[in-house]
């Protein structure tokens, strides 16, 4: 019983993060499949591209409690301490599956997003205080440059630093995953980095301006 339970958790964390939220905002109440404009791609800064702030938003906000969720499932397995080694592994599992399953819905014929909101939902979470040095990160290279690749990067890279070196986080799976994420946002970024590099990386301007 105990291991089916176990795998009834991840299941439910891979179809929280399934719901394709920018698909059906966008064909719910504006007749269109959002993966058909803009970058094509199924997430919220494409939603605000395409739509505006008004569609935007709830996508991101929706994007963001999925991986959130996600990971609070694990309050359903009484057997895992908080803080033990065990259960953040059985935390990161469970939110690494909620982005899986927004980059491959079921839902949505499995093409989702990039995953970037769920993601930052799941490791706010996980380690609260260290994902939001990197929200300010974030939020102060996006205002200074207006790339939100950069500023992704850079939220990237700062990760492990708060992870292991200001907040001093000993559990090894933990500082595994935040080495990961800063590797992971550089590999799914590298045709920003080119056009960063060669000056060419569109800047987000239409979120600053796109209306509501």
């Amino acid at each position: 019983m105990y291991f089916v339970l176990l795998i009834s958790i991840i299941i439910s964390a891979y179809l929280l993060g399934s719901i394709p939220t920018a698909v059906w905002v966008g064909k719910g109440f504006y007749g269109i499949d959002i993966r058909d404009y803009g970058s094509k791609n199924a997430g919220a800064t494409n939603t605000i591209r395409v739509l505006g702030w008004k569609a935007g938003l709830p996508v991101m906000v929706v994007d963001i409690l999925k991986g959130f969720a996600a990971v609070t499932l694990i309050r359903f397995v009484q057997s895992l301490a908080p803080g033990t080694d065990q259960f953040v592994n059985f935390q990161l599992i469970l939110g690494g599956t909620a982005v899986i399953g927004h980059i491959f819905p079921v839902f949505a014929r499995f093409r989702g997003g990039k995953g970037v909101a769920t993601l930052f939902g799941m490791a706010l979470a996980i380690s609260p205080f260290s994902t939001l040095v990197c929200v300010g990160v974030f939020l102060i290279t996006l205002f200074l440059t207006k790339y939100v690749s950069l500023s992704s990067i850079l939220a990237g890279f700062t990760f492990p630093v708060a992870v292991i070196v200001i907040f001093h986080t000993s559990v090894t799976s933990m500082v595994v995953f935040s080495i990961a994420v800063s590797v992971l946002l550089v590999i799914t970024h590298q045709k920003n980095i080119g056009r960063l590099l060669r000056r060419e990386e569109s800047k987000a301007t239409f979120l600053f301006t796109k209306k509501l």
